[in-house]
């Protein structure tokens, strides 16, 4: 999966795992960029009587790099506090839920934005930032349709235009993320390919297990001057200044203690996840490694740069299907193809027009170009691979098919891109896991992820 539960201490602290992390141009605002971190993945939607919610102890950060040095410039800050109208009862509401004010909901959080504003920062040097917004509401979580007969509405209502320019959400959404999550980790097994498998069975549709599954999201618009280090709305692509590096984080107090019923934190944050890149941590570090990446910086990666220059991936596939991958299995260079989409961005040159480069400091970032204007007509899901340059790997929209594009590069697919002596496997360019963004998963305005799944309709999560 892009993140969910992928190192071992962060799958035992769901609250601080940061799931997923999207950046685009805003489809229906392209003077805008939307930005979302998930977090809390795997919600089952019959999840109570204590349904799903932020961390109160969790900082959640969202870092913008706008000069290429693997460091933010721009953090915006995130903070929860979770309140209870009613502590006397057992019930999350104790009557049906029409607004966010409703007396009937019983347990609620609000969050603050704050902003930091430097350069050359990175999380050992954290700062307090300037609130620009508090006590905002959440909407609750999905119940069912008796507690909460109109969600969109109170979904809508959540959505806050901030006097700074901002707008932001935070709160419960349909999980955007699609993996045949049961068969890639059962041995790679990739279901329309799985005849070919060195354990064969019938070749068969993929399996998406988290399409009836929901996840918190925290998703900010920003206006992209507000985001650019010279305050300009780039318009050509092959700037520099174009050019945004962005990632999400969590961290929480270095030292917790527990008294009873009560648990406080005291000293400095820490980071405990962090995700630029989708399957970055889950896929190419390995798991010795894994706690260390989450809890270091961008800025730090270079010490992660020798999984990516040669993915273990690459070598399994050659194993796990026989005959299928000859030409994948004989490359022994390191892999520039990866580096450069995973690591740097990617040159001018590489791709006629294109260019998401922040510089040779290797850091998983998503690299975002703010100059090209988002696909609104038939955006394709495979994103750069397939001719689309508003999607993935420049930056990521929420229906990117983020497994299959990487399967394809990890398969050779975009080695020529820097070597064209290499000639990709037929299978390369094919590679799926099967299954593809599913209907009712978006909506076309933000925070773009659609309405959660309720608890009474979706009983068998």
């Amino acid at each position: 999966m892009s993140s969910h539960r992928e190192a071992p201490s962060i799958s035992q602290d769901p609250v601080a795992d940061n799931a997923d992390t999207y950046a685009f141009v805003s489809p229906d605002d392209p003077s805008t960029v939307t930005i979302i971190t998930n977090y809390v993945p795997l919600e089952g939607p019959p999840g109570g009587p204590n349904f799903f919610e932020f961390g109160d102890d969790v900082l959640y950060s969202i870092y913008v790099d706008n000069d290429g040095d693997a460091k933010p410039e721009i953090e915006y800050q995130f903070r929860f506090r979770t309140t209870y109208q009613n502590p006397d009862t057992f019930l999350y509401n104790t009557g049906q839920i029409t607004s966010l004010t409703d007396p009937n909901w019983n347990k609620r959080q609000l969050y603050s934005v704050s902003v930091v504003r430097s350069s050359g920062r990175d999380s050992d040097d954290p700062r307090e930032g300037k609130v620009i917004a508090k006590n905002l509401a959440c909407p609750p979580c999905n119940v069912g349709p008796r507690s909460i007969p109109d969600y969109e509405s109170l979904a809508a209502e959540a959505v806050h235009q901030l006097p700074s320019g901002e707008t932001v959400f935070a709160g419960q959404r349909n999980d955007g993320f699609f993996v045949d999550l049961g068969a890639v980790f059962d041995l790679a097994d990739l279901r329309p390919f799985q005849n070919l498998h060195v354990i064969p069975t019938g070749a068969a549709p993929g399996v998406d297990p988290l399409k009836d599954l929901n996840i918190h999201t925290i998703a900010i618009k920003v206006p992209i001057r507000m985001l650019t280090r010279d305050g300009s709305t780039p318009t050509d692509v092959l700037s520099g200044k174009s050019v945004l590096g962005i990632w999400g984080g969590a961290s929480r107090r270095k030292v917790q203690v527990r008294d009873g019923d009560t648990v406080r934190g005291s000293g400095p944050w820490v980071q405990v996840s962090r995700l630029g890149n989708p399957l970055f941590n889950e896929v190419i570090v390995p798991i010795g490694d894994k706690d260390r990446w989450n809890a270091v910086d961008p800025i730090n990666d270079k010490g992660f740069e020798k999984y990516v220059n040669q993915p273990e991936l690459a070598k399994l596939l050659p194993g796990l299907y026989p005959g299928v991958f000859p030409n994948l299995a004989s490359y022994t260079k390191d892999r520039a193809d990866l580096h450069a989409i995973l690591l740097t961005g990617i040159p001018s040159g590489v791709v006629p027009g294109f260019q998401n480069f922040t510089g040779p400091i290797p850091s998983d970032m998503l690299r975002l170009n703010v100059a090209v204007p988002p696909t609104v007509s038939n955006p394709n899901p495979i994103g750069l691979v397939a001719g689309d340059p508003a999607g993935f790997p420049n930056g990521r929209r929420v229906f990117d098919d983020v497994v299959s594009i990487e399967l394809k590069a990890v398969a050779g697919a975009t080695i020529p891109l820097v070597d064209p002596t290499y000639t990709p496997d037929g299978a390369a360019g094919l590679v799926t896991d099967g299954v593809g963004p599913g209907p009712d998963r978006y909506q076309d305005t933000f925070p773009y992820l659609g309405t959660p799944h309720d608890g009474f309709d979706t009983p068998s999560s």
